[in-house]
């Protein structure tokens, strides 16, 4: 089992930026897929970002240009770098990690985007 918890999230108002991240229980493997995913109220969860074990990253067209996703694998952790926010990116955000069949999730933490 792996735990995941997420911090950053807060209220920002538009054009503003956060940094979340999110840090594994156990160390991360070369192999595991880590990802930011969020669900605004009254949507369904969506793909934020993903980055590989070999820095391959992908990322939404809703963010691109804006959100940049990295991974320090010494700390075990994940972060998700976000700037120009607008107030259609107020979601949980959650974190996710991918091991072979197995995915791991974090309880997620929220962000705002109001004046």
């Amino acid at each position: 089992q792996v735990q995941l918890v997420e911090s950053g999230g807060g209220l920002v108002q538009p054009g503003g930026s956060l940094r979340l991240s999110c840090t594994a229980s156990r160390s991360i493997f070369s192999t595991d897929v880590m990802g930011w995913y969020r669900q605004a109220p009254g949507k369904e969860r969506e793909l934020v970002a993903t980055i590989s074990s070999i820095r391959s990253t992908n990322y939404a067209d809703s963010v691109k240009g804006r959100f940049t996703i990295s991974r320090d694998s010494a700390k075990s952790t994940v972060y998700l770098q976000m700037n120009g926010l607008k107030a259609e990116d107020t979601a949980v955000y959650c974190c996710n990690l991918r091991r072979t069949i197995d995915s791991y999730w974090g309880q997620g933490t929220q962000v705002t985007v109001s004046t």
